[in-house]
């Protein structure tokens, strides 16, 4: 018997009596992007996820290759008429059974899907005010660059940065450094160099972080730095923005009395999309 919600029932119909993602955020997951039918960066995502169950010791089935995974994100697309522009999560979990110690490192998977409204990558040229988020910190480990269901600290940056009216914050780690933001990571240009704090600093080892690295370094003049980054730096910077692989590129256009530029982030964006649209 369980007590949902003030109502004694069975249980036997609730799922997440026993889930483990649920109980003690035993799970990682991706969250990718869908094009016309294909999933951009599939390689990238399914590498990190394989590398992520490594990392929490969950056992990969034989069957999970790859190809299965493309196919079983797919197939929920389609027959949901969302080929042209969605995005999908895959989270993978531990199978019920135990306490802290589970009694087996075998995983189930879900899968959800919904609609994007743009199927190229656009640049919100609204406002987009940050500050520092200095209620918890990152720690400089393994786990923190990895996707768990554990995102607490997204979520309660996320409710301080909607309470003070701004439109993300910066996390900072166990040194007080810039990690990156509550939704991606942050890139920081002055001059010509353009700097991402390491995965070394606790920062997540984004896909779309990947991405604008390589496509940095191809731009004539543009210095590419895995550095620190200090807060004190941030009042240095010509231009700041955050990216993951839903909103590609976003542009950071305050913190707190500095206003920045953004004409990195649209020549990065347009590279982008040619990418997308060659292949």
């Amino acid at each position: 018997m369980i007590n949902f919600n003030g109502n004694i029932t069975s249980g036997e119909d609730n799922i997440l009596t026993q889930n483990r993602a649920f109980l003690f955020g035993d799970g990682v997951f991706e969250t990718v992007k869908i094009v016309n039918s294909k999933i951009l960066y599939l390689e990238d995502h399914y590498f990190r996820l394989m590398a992520s169950m490594r990392v929490v010791r969950m056992e990969i089935p034989m069957n999970f290759t790859m190809e299965y995974l493309e196919e079983q994100i797919l197939k929920l697309i389609n027959e949901s008429n969302l080929a042209i522009s969605a995005r999908a999560r895959i989270t993978v979990f531990r199978n019920d059974g135990g306490l802290y110690l589970p009694k087996t490192n075998e995983v189930s998977f879900l899968i959800t899907a919904s609609a994007q409204e743009n199927s190229l990558y656009e640049i919100n040229k609204s406002e987009y005010e940050v500050d520092l988020y200095k209620d918890f910190y990152v720690t400089k480990q393994l786990l923190s660059s990895i996707k768990t269901t554990n995102k607490m600290i997204n979520v309660t940056g996320s409710i301080f940065a909607h309470e003070n009216g701004l439109a993300n914050c910066l996390l900072l780690n166990d040194s007080k450094n810039i990690v990156e933001g509550l939704q991606g990571n942050i890139f920081m240009l002055s001059g010509k160099k353009l700097v991402t704090p390491p995965v070394s600093e606790g920062c997540l080892n984004g896909i779309m972080r990947k991405q604008i690295l390589a496509t940095a370094k191809k731009i004539e003049g543009i210095e590419i730095a895995e550095e620190i980054i200090s807060p004190f730096d941030l009042q240095k910077a010509d231009e700041l923005f955050l990216t993951n692989v839903i909103m590609g590129i976003q542009p950071i256009t305050k913190y707190r009395k500095k206003e920045f530029t953004s004409n990195l982030a649209h020549l990065l964006v347009q590279k982008l999309n040619e990418s997308i649209t060659e292949n």
